[in-house]
């Protein structure tokens, strides 16, 4: 919290800065709930991590949605509350990012829900952002909670041979051993191979390329639908009108804007309801094409019961 002095004509006061509330946005989906909630932000330095670009063409993109480099990255991670199960879409980045990120436990006692009552957790892919927050001083954060994670990601990241011949990606291998390994030992860690049903209205969806074992969720209850993204897109203001772009923590580059083209496409046809980890919070919206690229249409904000 900050004090600073405010002055007036004749008056001298004392206006408290006050931190920022904790990140939730809750909506109806058929009979299910599902929640929003902001781990965090963190700023990006889009000029070294981008690819497949230069830096005139990321600064042109930038300005055209009035940001400049470094933008700040939303971490959005998603609650969805069926009535009898309690499911988590990715955990945000836990203490990984130091102090930056790590607010999830906030955003959820906000919404009104506590670790213990989390039934599964699905990770849409193992990397700092999304299954950071799994464990917390090497405890799990969801002890009642069963975690799934495409068996590619699996293989991949807890293979110590795939970390000897990644060294670019070592941070990786050492930070999945350290949350998501712990509920491998408890006997609370499934994968999944294809498109499989996680539980009724719940699916997960391979979407290869960013990482091995990179998925999906749809979740679908009374006709509605919506599609949990995880990282098919990063940075909104470049990579929707040039899907081609890629960045650094694709581990394949070339699958993963290939993967982005057919999912942008897919949204496109299906009008599809999309939730994207790092789309300005709270993430919720809808893909239009337009002539040269894609836009981002943001769900209008609504607050009431």
């Amino acid at each position: 919290m900050i004090a600073t002095s405010v002055m007036f004509p004749g008056v001298t006061a004392e206006k408290t800065v006050k931190p920022q509330v904790p990140g939730v946005y809750q909506f109806e989906l058929g009979n299910f709930t599902i929640t929003a909630l902001s781990d965090g932000t963190v700023p990006l330095d889009l000029h070294p991590i981008l690819t497949n670009t230069n830096q005139a063409e990321i600064d042109r993109l930038l300005d055209h949605s009035f940001l400049k480099n470094p933008v700040e990255a939303s971490i959005n991670v998603f609650l969805i509350d069926t009535g009898d199960k309690q499911v988590l879409v990715d955990t945000g980045s836990g203490q990984l990012f130091g102090e930056l990120g790590g607010k999830l436990p906030r955003s959820l006692q906000a919404a009104g829900y506590t670790a213990n009552e989390i039934d599964i957790v699905l990770i849409t892919h193992i990397h700092t952002d999304h299954s950071g927050g799994l464990v917390v001083g090497g405890q799990p954060v969801f002890p009642a909670a069963t975690v799934y994670v495409g068996k590619p990601d699996i293989d991949f990241w807890l293979n110590p041979a795939n970390a000897k011949r990644s060294p670019d990606y070592q941070r990786y291998f050492t930070e999945a051993v350290k949350t998501v390994k712990p509920y491998l030992d408890r006997g609370k860690l499934k994968s999944f191979s294809g498109e499989t049903v996680i539980i009724p209205g719940i699916t997960a969806r391979p979407t290869p390329g960013h990482t091995p074992g990179h998925s999906f969720f749809l979740v679908e209850s009374q006709g509605e639908s919506i599609e949990f993204w995880g990282d098919i897109v990063h940075v909104a203001s470049v990579q929707f009108p040039q899907p081609e772009i890629t960045i650094d923590f694709d581990v394949d580059p070339n699958a993963a804007a290939a993967q982005r083209a057919k999912q942008f496409a897919d949204a496109e046809t299906s009008r599809r309801l999309v939730a994207a980890a790092h789309v300005s919070f709270p993430g919720i919206g809808h893909i239009r094409a337009n002539n040269q690229g894609y836009d981002w249409v943001p769900v209008d904000y609504r607050w009431r019961e």
